[in-house]
């Protein structure tokens, strides 16, 4: 199969798996993707996954990959807080949550990073459509705030949430208090309540 009939066929897909492509031509030869890699016209998101070169700078492309890329996974953490605009800067890792074991991914797009949870707190995200026909599995604001300070517990000093410079006018008009309690006592961790007590008192929540 040459470049043009490949690239016709995988039309419409912004990225794919090699098994995709065997599923469709058992006889494939798989050093094309190598050779098309090489040449510019793929671009490897982990092994066995790869999108094309015109997705590149398409900033929801890249979260999008993130759920392709190492999955069940959700969006969550600094990269949804920042999509959220309730912390100031640009995240510079594309951060999920995933009940599968913690891991970091590089490509050429950037850095990937999955922090590990226990199966029963894969809760609290949703999908949010973009583009024609896509979606990205993000937690909620009250969800990702909870994600962030259990897998990060040295956030238990004022200071240390001081740091996290949070917008406090989007916590009161956005944060859904009861909404955040309901999540959090499905933690079932007495160190996450007293870290969400302080946060509350610091951010006057």
């Amino acid at each position: 199969m040459n470049w043009e009939t490949f690239r016709r066929q995988m039309s419409g897909l912004p990225c794919f798996n090699t098994h995709q492509v065997f599923a469709g031509e058992p006889d494939f030869d798989r050093n094309n993707f190598y050779r098309w890699t090489k040449a510019g016209y793929l671009v490897r998101l982990r092994q066995g996954l790869y999108t094309f070169p015109e997705y590149m700078g398409k900033p929801e492309m890249a979260i999008y990959f993130a759920g392709r890329i190492y999955g069940p996974s959700y969006i969550s953490l600094h990269t949804a807080l920042a999509f959220y605009g309730l912390i100031p800067e640009a995240v510079v890792q594309i951060t999920s949550v995933t009940a599968l074991k913690t891991m970091t991914f590089t490509n050429v797009i950037g850095e990937y990073t999955y922090q590990s949870v226990r199966e029963d707190l894969m809760f609290g995200y949703e999908p949010r459509p973009f583009g024609e026909g896509y979606s990205i599995a993000y937690a909620t604001r009250e969800k990702a705030l909870l994600d962030l300070l259990y897998l990060y517990p040295f956030y238990s000093t004022r200071a240390e949430l001081e740091n996290l410079r949070l917008d406090q006018a989007l916590l009161h008009d956005e944060l859904h208090i009861p909404q955040l309690e309901t999540f959090l006592a499905r933690f079932h961790s007495t160190a996450l309540e007293k870290r969400v007590h302080l946060l509350r008192k610091v951010y006057e929540l």
